[in-house]
């Protein structure tokens, strides 16, 4: 019978659990160095056993073992990861959904903001954008319309009713007996 690599180590369920919390405290790139070099000292190298000891990614830790022999970071460019806004990949749909809602817009009444007001929908934008000839597989969906509209500078605002004004009631005139 094969023994675990944790009981030819010698290593605890308390030490994994000391291990795993201050791994945890450590940010960024040194996180996966310090993972790598867990590994490397009490697994023998073994990131799939690393998985299953801590529940760490195998591959974050192959990494980390990695940068941790090599002395070597590697960089997480995260703004790659980010999926671009639908205007940019579809600068049309900005120009339709601008033509759409301007004649339907307004400017706040006292012009302290550059927001522009309407009583327009995204569903309406969407249902105009449809008659307008864009087909529904290659428009967004709604959420993503709002958006959108959010991001121009566009909100939705219910128009104001107005308010019923009370008549005023005239002064009784009083009456003067007279003592005649």
């Amino acid at each position: 019978m094969k023994t675990s690599t944790l009981v030819r180590n010698g290593i605890s369920t308390e030490i994994v659990d000391l291990i795993s919390r201050l791994v945890d405290l450590i940010p960024g790139s040194e996180r996966r160095c310090a993972m790598g070099d867990v590994t490397l000292s009490l697994l023998d190298g073994k990131h799939r056993i690393a998985e299953n000891v801590f529940g760490w990614n195998r591959s974050t830790v192959e990494v980390g073992i990695n940068e941790f022999k090599t002395g070597i970071t590697c960089i997480n460019d995260i703004s790659l990861r980010v999926n671009p806004a639908t205007e940019v990949k579809q600068p049309k749909l900005l120009a339709d959904i601008s033509a759409i809602m301007e004649p339907h817009s307004e400017s706040e009444c006292s012009l302290r903001t550059t927001l522009l007001y309407t009583n327009m929908t995204a569903k309406v934008v969407y249902d105009a954008l449809v008659e307008k000839g864009w087909t529904v597989e290659s428009l967004p969906t709604v959420r993503t319309i709002s958006n959108i509209l959010n991001r121009q500078g566009y909100r939705l605002r219910t128009v104001a009713k107005t308010k019923v004004q009370k008549k005023q009631q005239k002064p009784m005139p009083s009456l003067k007996i007279s003592d005649k």
